[in-house]
């Protein structure tokens, strides 16, 4: 679904991505986690055809959206306006398909999106990509700023969208627990480089991972894995 070859982007002198290399397999789920300013969504604004690489090469095969970290909806516009706004390249501009997934959302059709809670924003954030109709849904940052039960709420619909529909998902997030929970597979990604990558058992079960990202000491016991791919 996603290919990414030796990737390097640069905003001016500055190196935000060097060399990196990660793949999505259709229908798979796949966590990318790292510190704030590690490259995450610059990596993903260019799968995305946000950003022009300076190096490398990536290949999508099949149609991806993003939901951007902080949601980035239009506040001064109904839900339904926001929602029609990520169909813009496809023929079917119907949200009812979003409502059959957010039932919340159709209840809240005609109100502005601006006067929702976060989770709700993040509701209608989710379902603007999806009006895309994508084969790969890239989520930038799905807990951000919310409360844990909302973000559990929202994981199972993410969930049940890879499930029952078949539809990849790209989660970058700063949440290591949540997306090594999440996801089978995962990256981490530190100063623009992939630093370790592999099942998220083996991620989870890592003395790095455990110390940077899940609020274990460095020399703990880890939980039982296998080696971890560098």
């Amino acid at each position: 679904m996603l290919d990414v070859e030796n990737l390097v982007v640069r905003y001016g002198q500055a190196t935000a991505l060097d060399g990196v290399s990660m793949q999505v397999g259709r229908g798979e789920m796949v966590a990318l986690i790292g510190p704030n300013g590690a490259g995450k969504t610059t990596l993903l604004n260019t799968v995305c055809g946000l950003l022009e690489p300076t190096g490398g090469t990536y290949r999508l095969d099949g149609r991806i959206a993003q939901v951007p970290e902080g949601r980035q909806l239009f506040a001064d516009m109904s839900v339904e306006d926001n929602l029609r706004l990520g169909a813009w390249r496809v023929r079917n501009r119907d949200p009812a398909r979003v409502f059959e997934v957010f039932p919340p959302l159709r209840e809240l059709r005609r109100r502005v999106a601006g006067t929702l809670s976060g989770g709700e924003q993040q509701m209608v954030a989710v379902g603007r990509a999806l009006m895309a109709e994508p084969d790969l849904l890239a989520v930038d940052e799905l807990s951000l700023g919310l409360a844990p039960l909302v973000v559990d709420d929202l994981a199972e619909h993410v969930l049940r969208l890879n499930r029952e529909h078949g539809m990849a998902v790209l989660l970058v997030e700063q949440n290591a627990r949540l997306a090594l929970e999440l996801c089978p597979r995962a990256y981490v990604l530190e100063a623009g480089r992939i630093a370790l990558s592999g099942s998220s058992a083996e991620l989870s079960g890592s003395q790095a991972v455990r110390a940077a990202y899940l609020g274990g000491a460095a020399d703990e016991t880890p939980l039982p894995a296998a080696d971890v791919t560098p």
